[in-house]
């Protein structure tokens, strides 16, 4: 059965990201992907957060939040209930385990750096495009501490990136957007390091359970759509 899209079962939406859209974070980026569009900003903070100066630990911090404006879906949500909104808390804490997978924080030295992720429109896989347009803002954060002589190594050590997959009408297909993540059987989403080790991964049976066969399929399937995206990032990064 054809996509709602159009597309084939592993052909991606069409991506961009755009650097610098702000003009006082230290890193920045403006990420589409079909539909979806996410701003992604990298704050430097020149200091340890309190919990690792209290336990007198050394090195630094990566940490990210997730948000919605209030129309990035077809029906306004007040900031109010954003606000309290657990699914922000737990995806603000996924794309913070993205960044750290990948950091030294030795290197990083005592510098904190958030990575605020707001979605201007939703379409399907904002938490992934969140990571994929996060990694951007945070390159670009670490350096400007490189260049201003705050730290002297790089402290990335590797790509990420994020990509969705799931079953739809017993179909296994990559990339959902919201027509097809809303029906679909199966629901996941796979979070990939630069040499194709997986970070993260959440899986969910949305209508029945799924097997080890489906899952490895999908596996391979974001393996290739995590490159394709982290080939985009080397070229904006270049």
């Amino acid at each position: 059965m054809m996509r709602p899209s159009m597309r084939q079962p592993t052909q991606m939406r069409p991506v961009s990201i755009e650097t610098g859209v702000n003009k006082w974070a230290e890193g920045s980026c403006l990420i589409k992907i079909g539909g979806t569009q996410v701003l992604c900003t990298a704050s430097v903070e020149l200091n340890q957060p309190l919990w690792k100066r209290l336990q007198n630990k050394t090195g630094g911090w990566v940490t990210a939040e997730y948000s919605m404006l209030p129309r990035a879906n077809g029906t306004r949500k007040t900031r109010d209930a954003l606000a309290k909104d657990h699914r922000n808390a737990e995806i603000s804490r996924l794309i913070g385990r993205a960044m750290r997978s990948i950091v030294d924080m030795e290197k990083l030295g005592r510098h904190t750096i958030t990575i605020d992720c707001d979605v201007i429109q939703a379409d399907g896989g904002t938490r992934c495009a969140s990571i994929t347009g996060g990694y951007v803002a945070l390159v670009l954060a670490v350096r400007k501490l490189i260049e201003s002589g705050r730290i002297h190594e790089n402290p990335v050590r590797d790509y990420v990136a994020a990509i969705s997959a799931g079953l739809w009408n017993d179909e296994l297909i990559l990339d959902l957007d919201y027509d097809e993540d809303c029906v679909a059987e199966m629901d996941a989403n796979f979070v990939v390091s630069g040499n194709g080790d997986f970070v993260e991964i959440q899986a969910t049976g949305e209508q029945h359970p799924f097997n080890s066969a489906q899952i490895e399929k999908l596996m391979e399937m974001a393996q290739t759509g995590c490159k394709k995206l982290i080939d985009l990032q080397r070229q904006v990064l270049e």
